[in-house]
């Protein structure tokens, strides 16, 4: 088995709905996704012989993934007022609203499925939160 990795990060804040503590507060992290894809067999053909993948392909599609959340304000979906919403989008604040809880659990799942979407062989996804803490989803 071929194992190809990569990673790339993004500046966000977030808060837990519901959570006794100071998760509860908005705060941010820099997230740090490290995917990790997988292969039995190279590429025999064209320039990507030789290669599981091309890592420049591999790379792009990570970093626009993480740019899509940089430097944003990432919410669960039904976890602010509508008038918030409506005062922070009035500030011009960029918001990404999310159908899970922004943990870092779930942004492990959540980039798994957004690269089997893509037709990678996913193997796992790890999401740091901060240095010393990140949760990786495996199928």
């Amino acid at each position: 088995m071929y194992y190809l990795t990569t990673e790339a990060a993004f500046d966000a804040a977030h808060f837990l709905m519901g959570y006794e503590g100071k998760c509860s507060n908005i705060h941010g992290h820099r997230w740090r996704v490290i995917l990790k894809i997988k292969s039995e067999h190279l590429q025999e053909e064209n320039q990507e012989r030789g290669m599981v993948v091309d890592f420049g392909e591999v790379k792009s599609a990570l970093k626009k993934e993480a740019d899509f959340f940089d430097h944003t304000f990432i919410y669960e979906k039904d976890s602010l007022k509508p008038a918030t919403i409506a005062a922070l989008t009035d500030e011009n604040f960029v918001m990404r609203m999310v159908d899970y809880r922004p943990t870092a659990e779930n942004f492990s799942k959540y980039f798994f499925d957004k690269f089997t979407e893509y037709g990678f062989e996913v193997d796992e996804v790890t999401v740091y939160e901060t240095p010393n803490n990140c949760a990786t989803y495996r199928a």
